[in-house]
């Protein structure tokens, strides 16, 4: 490999969120979701150039970069998209909640399926919204959505349906049949789908992914799309992240709910993100292979050293959701802190007796963390 996953940084004394808390402990945290890796050198090596002009003031995206983010769309995905179409926002969360914001009105509902990632959960509540929350189902060792339940739960009040895709926490990449049955869901009942894309392109499987705003023109003007570089590159702490809102009216209702209560993004936010799409691809594919071969080391060990935790297949992203209900815990969370390994509670995801590990780390770290949950388990 040109690039080395296996060195491992030392993140003390730098604020991080994932570590602050463990330093000078022995504890290993793999809940919060970046990775223990250097961002990719084209990305660092234009973060010093803007460093050097040494003006930071108000920015606002180039034509360089708006072009990069189309041609990343197209070229990946086969996604043409108009440069007018794109919102950019300081972070993925604040998209998630603007979109909240920007459909519907007050006590209107806001519906999701479970697990899912935590401001899903609590961004609704916070826009004085309604959730309607539909668990997921887990057939054949795959999650996916219980359809029938949908039909049951969906509301005459339902106005916005919260969409992870690829899946987090469960790491899936919905097939083309399930966005299509999706979005002719929202279609029939009038409901907008904000698609939460930001893992798309760490699929570690031979799975395409289809931004469900491409399956036609009728699905794309009902859809808020939100994708970041902030994952897949490591530059997260930069805030930069964008939306794909095709239709003008929902776009600018997204613009207006928006207005007083949002920042810019950075001069660094927007740097680091052109630098990605222009220049990251080799240092992208690379980490694939890398997480693709955490992947596989997790949920082998897992399998064949502590059966008593179910796996089911991680087809995309570095996260890992992990059932030890068997386990009859009373606090996993705990439990496993106890023993040196901090994880993210299943609880907040709406997921009770699951936990979350975060696997995109140098496989020594991942190894020791693996075997202090052998151990515990074993042990306890």
């Amino acid at each position: 490999m040109e690039f080395d996953f296996d060195k491992v940084i030392d993140r003390t004394g730098t604020g991080s969120e994932k570590w602050a808390d463990w330093e000078g402990t022995d504890v290993l945290p793999l809940p919060v979701a970046d990775m223990d890796f250097l961002s990719p050198p084209a990305i660092l090596e234009a973060l010093e150039k803007r460093v050097q002009h040494g003006v930071f003031g108000y920015a606002r995206p180039t034509a360089s970069l708006i072009e990069s983010v189309v041609a990343m769309c197209e070229s990946r995905y086969g996604w043409k998209i108009d440069p007018e179409w794109i919102v950019w926002l300081p972070g993925l969360v604040t998209g998630i909640h603007v979109a909240c914001r920007a459909v519907g009105g007050k006590g209107d509902a806001v519906m999701t399926t479970t697990p899912a990632y935590p401001p899903f959960l609590s961004s609704p509540r916070r826009m004085e919204r309604t959730l309607v929350s539909v668990p997921l189902v887990c057939e054949d060792g795959y999650w996916g959505i219980d359809w029938e339940a949908m039909e049951e739960a969906v509301t005459p009040e339902t106005r916005l349906f919260m969409f992870c895709h690829p899946h987090n926490p469960t790491g899936r990449v919905f097939r083309k049949d399930e966005l299509e049955r999706l979005a002719q869901f929202c279609l029939d009942r009038d409901i907008v789908i904000c698609s939460d894309e930001v893992h798309c392109d760490l699929i570690l499987d031979d799975l395409p992914h289809i931004p469900m705003a491409s399956l036609s023109d009728e699905v794309a003007d009902k859809t808020i799309t939100l994708m970041a570089p902030s994952k897949t590159y490591n530059v997260a702490g930069l805030g930069c992240s964008f939306a794909v809102i095709p239709d003008a009216k929902l776009r600018a209702a997204f613009e207006r709910a928006k207005e007083g209560i949002v920042p810019m993004v950075t001069v660094f936010g927007y740097t680091a993100c052109e630098a990605a799409y222009r220049y990251g691809e080799p240092w992208r594919l690379e980490l694939i292979e890398y997480l693709r071969g955490n992947r596989d080391r997790v949920l082998s060990f897992i399998e064949e050293e502590i059966p008593e935790i179910k796996t089911t297949p991680v087809e995309a992203t570095y996260l890992a959701w992990l059932d030890v209900r068997e386990l009859q815990l009373a606090d996993p969370i705990a439990f496993f802190k106890k023993a040196g390994v901090e994880l993210s509670d299943g609880r907040f995801f709406g997921g009770d007796g699951f936990v979350r590990l975060n696997f995109g780390c140098p496989r020594s770290i991942l190894d020791t963390a693996l075997e202090r949950i052998r151990r515990a388990v074993r042990e306890r």
